[in-house]
């Protein structure tokens, strides 16, 4: 297993996002320039498939947001995800400034996995809200 400070290729990003079930809430036409605007970005190699990634989005200053955390069916269970938010938890304590907000959305039944990397919901005080544009 080698993992790899890279951006997936969009093809490599359809079939990890399609093998956890995520292709009907994806806008496969933009992920492209999504990703490659993403701020940092590491995936995960195995015999020359690509099983794991996650990304960083944001400003680069002052708000950051960890995306895209994905390991292939196959694969989950084995630590991959561990090393993915180790990579990227490693890229922010490098770059991002003192105070900066670092937020993401636990998919359902994920939220103890974030918990054990420090996130945690501030409800009340806070309320973490998204829309989704559809035409």
């Amino acid at each position: 297993m080698q993992l790899l400070n890279r951006t997936p290729s969009i093809e490599e990003y359809i079939h990890l996002c399609d093998s956890v079930g995520w292709t009907d809430f994806m806008n496969y036409k933009a992920a492209e320039t999504s990703l490659y605007q993403s701020l940092f970005a590491v995936t995960v190699k195995e015999n020359d498939q690509v099983i794991g990634m996650g990304r960083i989005i944001g400003d680069g200053a002052i708000y950051f947001y960890i995306q895209d955390i994905v390991v292939h069916p196959d694969y989950q269970g084995k630590g991959i995800g561990k090393e993915i938010m180790q990579a990227l938890l490693q890229y922010l304590k490098d770059h991002a400034p003192d105070k900066a907000f670092v937020g993401l959305f636990a998919s359902e039944g994920k939220t103890q996995f974030y918990e054990n990397f420090g996130f945690q919901d501030y409800s009340p005080g806070m309320t973490g809200m998204f829309q989704v544009i559809e035409k």
